[in-house]
């Protein structure tokens, strides 16, 4: 059956010039001048399309490869076919997300070449909404009084912009998602249904009612943040939550009041985080996590998925469990319970 593809292939990019712009040198420039339209796995790669291999437990029916080049680290050179050029990178990864974009560039962004025309007539546009040029935003999208949306920012269908929110450039809005109370920097991608600026959870319990506490904060999201599909961000209670620049949040996950990320980090699906904890630069959180509220965790902190973390975590540690502890005691307690017992149960 014939494979139904979303996006469109590039017209074509030599592959000299492809190596030089994702950081790459290519090992025989014999094959300079050869054509690169797509990219695709290893197994599935035919003419014209390039691949990467990160490690040496990837290379099965490597033989049978057809790609046109591969993108690889020194020491998978030896095991690749002398009729696939190779294209050397100290981090193939790195080089082969850096290829994508180019060859797919329309496919970073939300979808926004139906709506070329700028505002639909089918949005909604309250009064002294300040926008830039280039600025698409889709039908049925709601924009309240006092917004500012920047240059070439693009707001996706069904999508509600509260009051006096702002968004930076080259932003993209997902379908159907929601902002409120929020300062959002530039080239931020925000997925379909994203839920940010709703207010947090937060009662205080009477003798015989539970009151709802106000919440007057904001949410502040810097330059380059990703949020994934389905998340919530919650404002803060009297003063911010904060997402640190260029932190990459996946689907489904969702952050409390008075939380603050830092820089560069990862958060993996599913993970909640509890009201008022600090979150440092460069921590990666795996899937499914709960963190408590009111903890601080360092700098450059893993955490392994399914971890429940109960304690502030130091800068530089990697944690897992639940209760999480140290990555090694948590790894010497499940040897432990995977091994019979000495002890038999008299019935």
């Amino acid at each position: 059956m014939q494979r139904l593809n979303f996006f469109v292939s590039h017209k074509g990019i030599a592959l000299m010039k492809l190596a030089q712009s994702i950081g790459a040198s290519l090992l025989d420039e014999n094959f300079g001048e050869r054509m690169i339209y797509s990219l695709s796995p290893i197994a599935r790669a035919s003419t014209g399309d390039i691949s990467y291999i990160i490690s040496r437990k990837f290379l099965n029916n490597i033989e049978k490869c057809k790609a046109s080049a591969i993108i690889c680290s020194q020491d998978i050179v030896p095991f690749i076919p002398k009729n696939i050029p190779c294209l050397l990178s100290d981090k193939p990864e790195v080089s082969f997300a850096i290829a994508g974009s180019i060859l797919y560039p329309q496919a970073m962004h939300m979808e926004a070449s139906s709506f070329e025309g700028g505002i639909s007539p089918q949005a909604f546009l309250g009064e002294d909404v300040k926008i830039e040029d280039g600025v698409v935003i889709a039908p049925m999208a709601v924009v309240y009084p006092g917004v500012e949306i920047g240059r070439k920012t693009y707001v996706g269908p069904g999508s509600v912009i509260g009051a006096g929110v702002r968004i930076g450039r080259n932003c993209s809005i997902g379908a159907g998602s929601s902002i409120y109370s929020s300062l959002i920097g530039n080239s931020v991608i925000l997925h379909s249904g994203v839920r940010i600026g709703n207010d947090g959870f937060g009662y205080a319990r009477g003798v015989s009612d539970i009151h709802k506490i106000v919440h007057i904060g904001r949410v502040i999201i810097q330059d380059k943040v990703e949020i994934g599909a389905n998340s919530a961000i919650d404002r803060g209670t009297m003063g911010d939550t904060i997402i640190g620049e260029n932190t990459k949040i996946d689907n489904q996950v969702q952050i409390g009041h008075n939380v603050h990320i830092g820089c560069g980090c990862i958060i993996v699906s599913q993970v909640g985080i509890a009201g008022s904890t600090y979150i440092g630069d460069n921590v990666l959180i795996g899937g499914q996590c709960g963190i408590a509220g009111y903890l601080k965790i360092g700098d450059n902190v893993q955490i392994a998925s399914k971890s429940g973390v109960l304690k502030d975590i130091p800068a530089g540690q990697q944690y897992g469990g639940m209760p999480a502890r140290p990555i090694g005691e948590y790894l010497r307690h499940m040897v432990m319970l995977s091994k019979p017992s000495k002890y038999k149960i008299k019935r």
